[in-house]
């Protein structure tokens, strides 16, 4: 397949880890340059689709398109008036480390696009889920979670971050501590992840603790 990135390097690199050197990939950096490759795209991975220029990039595309939903609901993203629906939409977690995992997690704006979602992850040659489309996911709104209760673990005085991260991977058999998941993903995309599930959810459990908003200003 012919698969279209549209973010950074590093977006573009985890791709290609991911699904390996059989597919061709595009890359450009200029929305001209973006819009000229899709005309030879397959399908679409779009790392930033809340700051892109939705109506003009899609409105002549007819593929696929995977649009980050981590800080945004698909069916909210998909339903703003500069949106044209005349691809197929599909949400994805773009942060890092999310991209390149043995399952895909996605989600659908419509129960109809499953059976299409299913033939697009059989050329990609990679398992998936397809899970609710509800902002953050699954997986990244658990690790992101889980990150934040470290840290209020280490606020507490229980142990510190090292202690903490070999707990974790002996005892729950992680490839990574909380701590050195969140240097991976980012802390600020952890805290804006939390934030925008919060806001979703109203649940106190994404409260991001205060040692881990801190941390982002050292």
């Amino acid at each position: 397949m012919q698969i279209q990135v549209i973010g950074t390097i590093s977006n573009l690199d985890e791709l290609k880890q991911k699904f390996g050197p059989e597919h061709k990939y595009l890359f450009g950096e200029l929305e001209e340059d973006i819009k000229e490759l899709m005309r030879s795209a397959d399908v679409v991975f779009d790392f930033h689709p809340e700051k892109n220029f939705a109506k003009s990039r899609y409105s002549n595309f007819f593929n696929a398109v995977f649009l980050n939903t981590s800080l945004i609901s698909l069916s909210e993203l998909v339903d703003q008036p500069d949106f044209l629906k005349c691809g197929t939409f599909f949400g994805f977690c773009g942060l890092p480390t999310f991209v390149n995992r043995p399952v895909l997690e996605a989600s659908v704006s419509a129960k109809k696009n499953e059976s299409q979602l299913g033939n697009i992850c059989s050329q990609l040659v990679t398992d998936f889920v397809c899970v609710e489309d509800r902002v953050g996911l699954v997986t990244p709104r658990v690790i992101c979670m889980i990150i934040n209760e470290a840290y209020y673990t280490l606020e507490e005085g229980t142990a510190n971050k090292d202690d903490i991260d070999l707990a974790m991977k002996l005892g729950t058999n992680y490839p990574f501590g909380p701590f050195e998941w969140a240097k991976y993903i980012g802390i600020s995309n952890v805290i804006e992840l939390l934030d925008a599930v919060y806001l979703d959810t109203s649940d106190d459990r994404y409260k991001v603790c205060s040692l881990l908003r801190n941390e982002l200003e050292e």
